[in-house]
């Protein structure tokens, strides 16, 4: 029992250590979906693994044993788990779960206020400009999807360039890159040692959105070179996390 219930956990290190790679050499797609499914149920494996190691301490509590209808006393001598390990497992439950609620409700809120942001904006078909003259463009998610760019952005890139990154960010729509990206971030979220995972699963969704848009434009080198030169109109790096989520 004491390997088995550790066994999560292990898992959880091992895909952080080959995420990265698993996000750079595998096929994008295949990567995307591997990285977010192993996430996933590894995230699932990490709070099922705390809550049975939590348990055999919470399961001592007289009010729980009488209200589950069996013996503390019995379950005391029989747990395999030091009282240490099962009281760190429960606090860790609990501040992972406050971990989650804060991601959920960050996303969300971040999504309401770009949505409402984007209304007050003028729109073309699945376009919306905004009229700053800070560089930036991201896809956001909702009924319709919208790719959003700023006047920076279109001045800072020539035609060719813009319409391979439409093309990037229209991918990430219409691709729901969206809901991968959520669930490798509420995972990592839930279990910190899948970081690494989130990492490399944003890297892979960039690189499927990279090669949808190389075959709509028909020009490979055209969309690296878009997405590398509005990277740099930002002055930073690419954050994969606002391309698919949609909202800065």
């Amino acid at each position: 029992m004491r390997i088995s219930i550790f066994l999560p956990f292990a898992v959880s290190a091992l895909l952080a250590a080959s995420a990265p790679w698993a996000g750079r050499r595998l096929p994008p797609t295949m990567a995307s979906w591997l990285l977010t499914v192993a996430a996933v149920v590894a995230a699932g494996g990490w709070v099922a693994a705390l809550s049975m190691l939590a348990f055999t301490l919470v399961g001592q509590v007289p009010a729980v044993a009488e209200e589950g209808r069996w013996s503390p006393g019995v379950l005391a001598a029989d747990t395999p788990v030091n009282r240490t390990v099962a009281a760190s497992a429960a606090l860790l439950l609990v501040v992972c779960a406050g971990t989650l609620a804060f991601a959920g409700w960050r996303r969300g809120r971040l999504l309401v206020e770009a949505r409402r942001e984007c209304r007050r904006h003028t729109t073309a078909g699945d376009l919306a400009v905004v009229d700053d003259p800070v560089p930036s463009a991201f896809a956001l998610p909702g009924s319709p999807g919208r790719v959003v760019v700023s006047s920076g952005m279109l001045r800072a890139l020539t035609a060719g360039e813009r319409r391979a990154l439409l093309a990037h960010e229209r991918a990430h729509l219409r691709h729901r890159h969206h809901v991968f990206l959520l669930l490798l971030q509420l995972a990592a979220a839930v279990n910190p040692l899948l970081r690494p995972v989130a990492v490399a699963g944003g890297f892979a969704l960039e690189r499927w959105a990279d090669e949808h848009a190389g075959a709509v434009v028909g020009d490979r080198p055209l969309v690296a070179r878009a997405v590398a030169r509005a990277a740099l109109a930002t002055k930073r790096r690419p954050q994969p996390a606002l391309a698919a989520t949609g909202g800065p």
